[in-house]
């Protein structure tokens, strides 16, 4: 199964590549102005992939709504195959390792991308970036969360109606347990991105993508 793809090239040679995964009935359109506002130098090059499946109420779909916290298995499975063989695919087109990659979604997206990034025997990613989302719980995923893990920053707003934001502290409470470094951020707003987070994103990214450099 082949995914639309947008691809936002970097200013010269990549130093990495950053991929953003978008939320429920959305497209790869929805997140591609964020490629910028999170690498404004263009240092990465960037990739919104779009949602295989196409569901009721229209737009692109990662996976059937299961209940929040999980996701309608087959659905899932489905996506999840589509998305990793897509990826694993473009940082080989683009001769860019995973420990130079950033994933990071929104609400479903945000689903996929802690589960591409924390599966077992999967690569880890330089960073993960979740945004009003969840971190799941399918049949068949078995989550690897032994050090060392990717710095991680979630964003999650309080008055979030559709992934509350229990889920955003949920997710804080096992990667940190874990002995992840979690940047973290409540807003007091519904289930949206937080522009203001994403500027604490940009600036946090630097230090991610390169620990040992100066600040």
């Amino acid at each position: 199964m082949e995914l639309k793809v947008r691809v936002r090239p970097a200013a010269g040679a990549a130093e990495g590549a950053l991929v953003l995964f978008h939320g429920r009935g959305a497209d790869e359109h929805d997140l591609f102005p964020l490629l910028d506002a999170l690498d404004p130098a263009r240092r990465l090059v960037g990739a919104t992939p779009r949602g295989p499946l196409s569901l009721p109420p229209g737009g692109a779909h990662w996976y059937a709504l299961g209940g929040i916290g999980t996701p309608e298995q087959g659905t899932f499975w489905t996506a999840y195959g589509a998305a990793a063989e897509w990826l694993d695919g473009f940082l080989a087109e683009q001769g860019v390792g995973h420990e130079r990659l950033v994933v990071g979604g929104f609400s479903q997206g945000g689903v996929m991308s802690y589960a591409l990034s924390l599966s077992a025997g999967r690569p880890r990613p330089a960073a993960l970036v979740a945004l009003s989302s969840f971190i799941p719980t399918v049949e068949g995923l078995e989550l690897d969360l032994s050090p060392p893990l990717p710095p991680v920053a979630i964003g999650h707003g309080t008055l979030d109606n559709v992934i509350g934001v229990e889920w955003g502290r949920r997710a804080r409470a096992v990667l940190e347990e874990a002995g992840a470094e979690v940047l973290y951020r409540e807003t007091p707003m519904f289930h949206q991105i937080d522009p203001a987070f994403i500027q604490a994103v940009a600036d946090w990214l630097q230090t991610a993508l390169d620990p040992g450099a100066e600040a």
